[in-house]
């Protein structure tokens, strides 16, 4: 075997680990890249406050002095002792198509995590559940949304080779805007509204919003998503680092937020216009003219792509989450939305799912996290 494989260490080789993706995916229509500025944020132990609890390593594969692959190794101390299982996880995995690679990658992390005696290893996943999850295994003709991984049809099947089989699978839908709200539709809205005592909290200053409801927006995520495969609680840290880094760009005409009668967060749903092609414009770079491209993205969307929904225990059978989408729906067709994207839902999550029933819909993308016993 002629592959070598080379830890990380320095700052230099973590941004070559981050850069690499673009060796195998640079002008694929369907790979979207993110910010170089994001992963190097996540990945650095002094930047992520995920690391209070986890604990990585990072690897880089190298033939005949090229570099051809990359793997990340991730222990999640907290989501070990919420679960009961002794799991490693990998991410951050790509390769060229070489199983000769993708093995000598795998079996690196897997060792690494052995030594660490643990019992498995799952992935791809983050640090958390807010990270890029996943492995696509259908949907290789279709544009990746900005938060979700890109790879191509031989990715999983060298994992199976490898031993890898299925553990839980992410579903995606493509979902038509429609073209006006049924009257019917907006008086049970109305009913549903006046019998909970919620309402609508209309906002524009994100300041404000941050300032009123951003911690009680992630302790919702807690509450809501703890069933929720692979999570854990956030820490405190956590929270004012998603509070800090990405509420900041939330629109005011696609997240919704909910209140009751005292103003206290019962629910929201966050959504945002198509970053995915300002992303492939951009390469990775903010600067000096990626900025434009987002921006430019941001003002006229046609689609929008749907990344988080919550809503408060007692009132997930009350009808409330019609209220988010009417509010959603009535926003993207001011703004001539044409469809969303749905981003990952976990294919346990009927509930989620049945959101979807009376809209023109596409199942489009399948994710797949993977998980080996040693």
């Amino acid at each position: 075997m002629n592959v070598e494989i080379k830890r990380i260490e320095s700052l230099k080789e973590l941004k070559a680990f981050i850069r690499f993706p673009y060796s195998i995916y640079k002008g694929d229509p369907y790979w979207v890249p993110p910010l170089d500025i994001d992963d190097l944020t996540t990945l650095r132990k002094d930047k992520n406050p995920a690391f209070e609890y986890c604990e990585a390593e990072y690897w880089m594969a190298f033939k005949d002095g090229a570099a051809v692959g990359r793997i990340a190794g991730i222990i999640n101390r907290r989501v070990i002792e919420k679960w009961g299982k002794k799991y490693a996880r990998f991410g951050w995995i790509d390769f060229i198509e070489d199983f000769e690679v993708a093995s000598a990658l795998v079996k690196t992390v897997e060792q690494w995590a052995k030594a660490k005696d643990l019992e498995g290893i799952c992935g791809p996943l983050g640090f958390t559940d807010l990270d890029r999850e996943g492995m696509l295994i259908e949907g290789f003709d279709q544009l990746a949304t900005y938060a979700t991984n890109y790879s191509r049809p031989y990715y999983p099947q060298y994992l199976e080779r490898l031993g890898y089989a299925k553990d839980i699978d992410w579903l995606e839908f493509r979902v038509k805007t429609p073209d006006a709200i049924p009257e019917k539709v907006l008086r049970v809205q109305e009913l549903i509204a006046k019998r909970t005592g919620v309402r609508l909290y209309e906002w524009t200053n994100k300041k404000d919003l941050v300032a009123k409801y951003g911690h009680q927006l992630f302790e919702l995520i807690d509450e809501a998503y703890s069933g929720l495969y692979g999570t854990c609680p956030l820490t405190e840290g956590q929270m004012n680092f998603y509070i800090k880094n990405y509420l900041g760009f939330v629109d005011p005409r696609f997240t919704k937020v909910i209140v009751d009668e005292k103003e206290k967060l019962i629910g929201f749903g966050i959504s945002m216009p198509s970053l995915s092609r300002a992303a492939q414009k951009a390469g990775g770079k903010l600067l000096p003219f990626g900025w434009l491209h987002f921006l430019l993205a941001l003002r006229h969307p046609e689609v929008i792509d749907m990344y988080l929904i919550a809503i408060q225990s007692e009132y997930r059978e009350r009808g409330v989450i019609a209220i988010i989408m009417n509010a959603l729906n009535k926003s993207a067709i001011e703004a001539g939305v044409k469809y969303s994207e749905t981003n990952l839902e976990l294919e346990t999550n009927v509930k989620i799912h049945s959101l979807w029933k009376t809209y023109e819909r596409t199942q489009h993308k399948r994710r797949r996290a993977f998980i080996k016993n040693f």
